[in-house]
Formats: structure tokens, sequence, C-alpha cells
């Protein structure tokens, strides 16, 4: 966190503290159905506020486009956020201009401001400097916690900062310090292990993994068109055929910058894609014509786990196989409850992002024992990528 000022950093002492925070929730019939990220930001708004600072939160909600859109209102997550908090939050029906400044005008020591949603505002996408210098009018000082909207050139996660004196919140804090623990400076050797459908949607992260990780485990569908690549048959798997050429690209291109790259040895496949379906463990390359891969096999979760155990830091971005049915869990499953095993153990530090990776290590009754689990997706996997997220580098010390 060198390059970055926290809120330790700034005397926030009587100041009006505009802090970006990300509380794009799921809502079903008007309630808020998982609040893990509202819960997030809690130590950032207590913090400030044991600093004398008085907090007023912006965030966005969906995508209403520049546009106002009732059922898109912050004020659907109003009651999660004072539970979360344990006190009453105050609401702007405005995000900047003469409503907005009131509102914050009639704040005191202790109270919380919640604005509307930023995305009601044509500026906020499209980072229009009026929009931010509207917001930035708001307060002293601007705080960012939305590591999850970082990568998002926006008026409320780039513009202001700028514009006020900038820090990073403890979420944005604690992601940054775990993320250049994963891939800034690492303890070696590192692997990382992605998964999930396609090769092209991750083709970025590939090419910069190769150049930053020791070993690199691929699974999931990828791993299907990796196998097509090296000229093993996967019957009616899911797979990439036409990036086959690509894909041996990235073989050649990991095996001259010494990244080692694993492959399943076995597969678990099946005729049908459904829950308890009638399956069979074969080795890679002998998957029947009328079957699909659904999983890696045991062996290769042996491999898997004997590179972990040879590794200091691991990223995971992605499931082996298809987690979401059982039996086809069963290597996410294994594999995840080795990296937890060892992270308890003190012997690796092991940082997750990633909406299916999240849900995967969830299922597998790993979460907790992780060392870093990101929420933040799109964000988290550009970081990955090796790309440079505009929120976070609007707050590097000038």
């Amino acid at each position: 966190m060198a390059d970055f000022n926290t809120i330790d950093d700034l005397d926030l002492d009587g100041k009006v503290v505009l802090v970006r925070v990300d509380v794009n929730v799921p809502v079903e019939n008007g309630q808020v159905t998982d609040a893990t990220r509202i819960e997030k930001i809690v130590p950032t708004i207590k913090d400030i506020q044991a600093k004398g600072g008085i907090p007023v939160l912006m965030a966005h909600f969906d995508r209403p486009k520049g546009k106002r859109v009732d059922a898109m209102s912050l004020k659907i997550v109003l009651p999660a956020l004072e539970a979360a908090l344990g006190q009453p939050v105050k609401f702007s029906d405005e995000a900047v201009g003469g409503p907005a400044k009131r509102a914050v005008a009639d704040l005191k020591p202790g109270d919380v401001l919640l604005l509307e949603n930023t995305r009601f505002y044509p500026g906020e996408e499209t980072n229009d400097p009026t929009c931010a210098a509207s917001l930035a009018a708001l307060g002293q000082i601007y705080v960012n916690d939305a590591f999850s909207a970082a990568h998002r050139a926006h008026a409320s996660t780039e513009g202001v900062a700028h514009l006020l004196p900038a820090a990073a919140g403890r979420l944005m804090e604690a992601e940054l310090t775990a993320l250049d623990a994963a891939l800034g400076n690492p303890q070696r050797p590192v692997v990382a292990v992605v998964g999930g459908a396609k090769v092209s949607t991750k083709l970025d992260l590939l090419s910069n993994l190769i150049e930053k990780v020791d070993h690199l485990v691929i699974g999931g569908g990828m791993a299907n068109t990796f196998m097509v690549a090296k000229g093993a048959e996967v019957g009616k798997s899911l797979a990439e055929r036409d990036m086959a050429d690509t894909a041996r690209e990235i073989l050649e291109k990991a095996a001259r910058t010494g990244c080692e790259i694993h492959l399943p040895v076995d597969v678990v496949v099946a005729r049908e894609f459904k829950a308890g379906a009638a399956h069979e463990i074969l080795p890679d390359e002998e998957c029947p014509a009328d079957a699909m891969i659904l999983d890696a096999g045991p062996q290769t979760v042996d491999a898997i786990t004997e590179v972990f155990e040879g590794c200091r830091t691991l990223i995971w971005n992605g499931p082996l196989g298809a987690f979401e049915i059982p039996p086809f869990d069963a290597a996410t499953n294994a594999a995840a409850q080795a990296a937890a095993r060892l992270t308890r153990e003190g012997k690796l530090i092991s940082v997750a992002g990633g909406g299916d990776t999240v849900a995967a290590l969830n299922k597998a009754g790993v979460a907790d024992d992780f060392t870093y689990i990101s929420t933040a997706g799109g964000a988290f996997l550009e970081w990955m990528e090796g790309k440079t997220l505009p929120g976070v580098a609007a707050l590097k010390k000038r």
C-alpha cells in the first residue's frame, strides 16, 4: 500500500467524506437476498466516523443507462445498509445538485448519508468532468472502497479522485494488499488455477499469467480445447475447436517462459448433463464419441494437489468441472479442500475471485479458509489480465 493513501493518512475530523462503495447486491421482491457486499463496507464507514468524518456514500445499482428508473433506486438497499451499520441512514433522492447539497448540509457528526444511484446521471458512465465536479462539490475528502467497480473509469470511481484528497477504504486496502501478495510481489513458486468454459474469453488472462506464474492449472471446458490442440478426442464435450491453434500458441509461449501447464490426465465422462448421471473415469485421451467430459478425474486432482504442495502462492479463477451438479463437482471440491488445508497449515497464500469461483468455494465449504476471496468479478479478472484499473490508478499518491 506504499503507493496509496489509506484513511489513516488523511485528516478526516469534521470533514464530509465522499465514499464510493459497491452495494450492487441481488434483490428479489424488493428484498436484498445477499448483503455480503454491504457488510464488507461497514469497517470503512465505522473507521471514518471514528476519525471524526461524516460518510456520504456514492454507489450504483444495476444499469439504468443514465436515466431515472424507480426500480433501480438505491432506496431498495437502505434497510439492509441500516441493519449492517446498526444505525439509521439518511437518503438523498439526488446524487448531485441542490437537493444533494442540502442533504449534506443537514448532516451532523455520527450521521451517514446515502446518495441516489449515480448511474441515473448520463455523466457518470462517460466520466463527464461536470458530473465529477458536481459530486466532488459535496465533500472535502474522497475514499474509494469499491474495488469491484475500479475497472470502470466513471465520474464516481475515477473523476472525483482527481478533484479531492483521495484514499483507499479498508476493503480496497485489503483487496490491493491481497492482490499484491498474489501477483505483484508473491512468494514463489506461484500456481494459478484457471477454469471455465471458453479459452476465447480468457486469452488476455492466460497470456499475462504465463509470464507471472510458475505453474498454470487449466480446467473446465477450457481444458478440453487444449486437449483438442494436443490431438486428443473429446467427443461431445464443450470445446472451442476453432481455438486449437491459439491454444497451441499458448502452450508454446508457456514453454518459452518456463511456466509449466497442467492439463487433466484423467477425466469424468457422461452421456447426459444432469445430477447423478451415469459416468465413468477414463484417461484424458479416451473420451468416447458419444460422451462428454464434465470433470477432471481423481489422478488429476492428485497431480494438482502435488503442485499446490510445492508452491507458496495460489491464484484461483474458475472451476475445474461442472461444479453446479454432483458428481461433477468432485474435482473442484477436492482441489479446493487441498488448497484450504495448506492455507490453514500456513504453507500456502491463497487468493481467489470471480463469480463462479466464489460460488464453487462456498459449495466446497472452504471459502473461509482461503487467505482472501475477492467478490469483485470483472475488476478481479482485469487485474489478473495485467490491465490498469482506472479507479485504482487514480488513488496513487500525487
